[in-house]
């Protein structure tokens, strides 16, 4: 008989095993939801796979593949033999996204570019929320890769150009500047920078997910250079100008100066300079007062060297010759509330003789004989007044009043040399006519093969005669000895005018000017040298100015190999930088 106590544990171990046991309807619950997931799962991939990978692939790589600008590289500027005056290299600028990049590690980049790590922190900070900030721009190539080679995560680079000057300061108020972009500031460069800029490419490239480039697919557009700008400057001569002008306005202690050399054959300008400069290589010491390109954006009233024009005008209308002889006595003349004097009492001067001396009596008197039409014709189609054909930026028109305004006291003033303004470029292209038979040759900058007709503005005998009087200027007892030239005939004009204030004309400050050509025996150049507000004991057009071109003149001659008037022994003359 069995034992009570082991049939009721038996029965307890039964109830519990049915109790505890999984249902089957249950289990196969939990395996219909499995199984439904799973065909959910499966078809979604299906669906993906076959009917939106077109879709798919086209967005991953839109999140890969990018569209690239390809830098056009600037056309070079030079000289009319080739030299330099701006160039184009290649450099990387750094970039930063500040979203991708730790702020921790700014300490580490500014060390590696030499820079301020707590403003470049600060810079982050006020950006965190672009996707862009450039770090520095312009670094040579090899300085930018030890930057990157540090695999600073948001770093990246991109490639540019810049614009390098090899005459700095010598050429910069011809040549101008560019911007950090690249775009025309100042001077040529912005006169000619739809010519000089070039047209930029485009590349399709595949980047990793820190931007990097790690393909180039294809190009679609090549980069186009920009055209190359030859220019009429002889940057030797360009040299030699800058050197003589930076010395007389520095021992002068002028305002300013510029110098303007011209071959009147043609009208190519070889040299013009100003001073003070400017280094267009360092923006951060540019000073606008330093970019004025004056010998183009500011005028003078020329004073005496325009005296020769007066007297060109009179023998123009075929009623005097050069041995015409004026009463210039007492050496003095009153007009309305002005008395107008020579230095002293020329007494009867011949028209040569006035030139020599440069009497203002002499011209009054001329001027007033010939009328106000005669003489301002005469000055008009020197092409006074009015702009050069250069179109240069911010370039001056100057004054030249019309005859009906003039009356008997500014009609003299006019003759020689008050009351008209003009920029040295403009005196400079005036004086062409006593250099070349007569006739005006426009100023012209890029060089070109094709010769621009001239203005006939004087008969060439009157044009001959007149380059005689003016070499006389610079033999003994003429007003500009100091222009002369060794072994070449040169002739020329001084100018001193007065400075006009607030009040009036200044009693002592005055404008220094000098106008001449060379050879005499064929003359081919012409030099404008105008140097303001020179201070000390020395300041007429013969004494600043004169001495001036005098250098300039004789190394131009020499360095163009022009054979000398005289038979001596000249050796071409060696350039020296500055």
């Amino acid at each position: 008989m069995a034992n009570p106590r082991t049939k009721k544990a038996a029965t307890t171990a039964l109830t519990k095993a049915v109790e505890y046991r999984i249902p089957v309807w249950r289990f196969a619950l939990v395996l219909s939801v499995f199984l439904c997931l799973l065909i959910v799962v499966a078809g979604r991939m299906g669906y993906l796979h076959l009917v939106q990978q077109s879709f798919l692939a086209a967005q991953g790589e839109q999140r890969m593949v990018r569209d690239e600008s390809i830098p056009a590289v600037r056309g070079d500027i030079t000289d009319r033999n080739g030299e330099p005056l701006a160039v184009s290299s290649p450099v990387k600028s750094l970039w930063l996204n500040p979203k991708l990049f730790d702020v921790a590690n700014a300490p580490k980049l500014a060390a590696s570019l030499g820079i301020s790590a707590n403003k470049l922190t600060r810079r982050l900070k006020r950006n965190r929320q672009q996707g862009f900030m450039y770090i520095q721009r312009h670094l040579p190539p090899e300085k930018a890769d030890k930057v990157l080679a540090l695999k600073l995560r948001g770093v990246f680079s991109e490639t540019e150009y810049r614009r390098f000057y090899p005459a700095s300061e010598v050429t910069a108020h011809v040549v101008g500047m560019t911007n950090i972009d690249g775009k025309g500031q100042e001077g040529l460069e912005l006169a000619y920078d739809d010519w000089l800029q070039g047209t930029s490419g485009q590349q399709r490239v595949v980047k990793d997910l820190l931007g990097n480039v790690i393909k180039q697919l294809n190009v679609s557009a090549v980069a186009e250079p920009g055209n190359e700008l030859k220019l009429t400057l002889d940057l030797r001569l360009q040299y030699l100008a800058y050197r003589e002008l930076k010395a007389v306005v520095q021992v002068h202690k002028a305002s300013w100066g510029s110098a303007v050399l011209l071959d009147a054959r043609n009208g190519d300008i070889l040299a013009l300079v100003n001073r003070p400069s400017y280094n267009p290589n360092n923006r951060a010491t540019l000073n606008a007062k330093d970019m004025r390109n004056r010998a183009l954006t500011d005028v003078v009233e020329p004073g005496s060297i325009m005296k020769a024009f007066t007297v060109a005008a009179a023998l123009s209308n075929g009623k005097y010759t050069a041995d015409s002889v004026i009463d210039t006595s007492p050496g003095y003349m009153r007009i309305k509330y002005k008395t107008i004097r020579d230095h002293r009492n020329y007494g009867l001067m011949s028209l040569t003789k006035v030139i020599t001396k440069s009497s203002n009596i002499g011209v009054a008197k001329l001027a007033h004989e010939m009328g106000a039409e005669k003489l301002w014709s005469m000055l008009h189609d020197a092409k006074l007044g009015q702009a050069t054909a250069l179109g240069f930026p911010g370039e001056a028109v100057g004054k030249l009043p019309y005859p009906q305004k003039l009356d008997k006291l500014g009609l003299a003033t006019l003759s020689f040399g008050y009351g008209l303004s003009a920029t040295p470029l403009q005196l400079a292209q005036a004086y062409t006519a006593f250099a070349n038979k007569g006739c005006v040759q426009e100023a012209r900058l890029i060089a070109t093969n094709e010769q621009v007709p001239c203005d006939q503005i004087m008969p060439a005998s009157v044009a001959k005669d007149m380059s005689e009087m003016l070499e006389t200027v610079i033999q003994r007892g003429g007003t500009g000895t100091r222009a002369k030239v060794e072994g070449y005939r040169v002739g020329g004009k001084t100018g001193t005018s007065h400075k006009v204030g607030k009040g009036g004309y200044q009693d002592s400050e005055y404008t220094a000017v000098f106008a001449g050509i060379a050879p005499i025996s064929d003359p081919r150049f012409v030099l404008v040298v105008v140097i303001d507000r020179p201070q000390g004991q020395e300041y007429y057009g013969g004494e600043v100015a004169a001495p001036v071109f005098a250098r300039i003149m004789e190394e131009a001659l020499r360095t163009l190999q022009i054979a000398p008037d005289q038979s001596k022994d000249f050796h071409v003359a060696e350039i020296s930088v500055l």
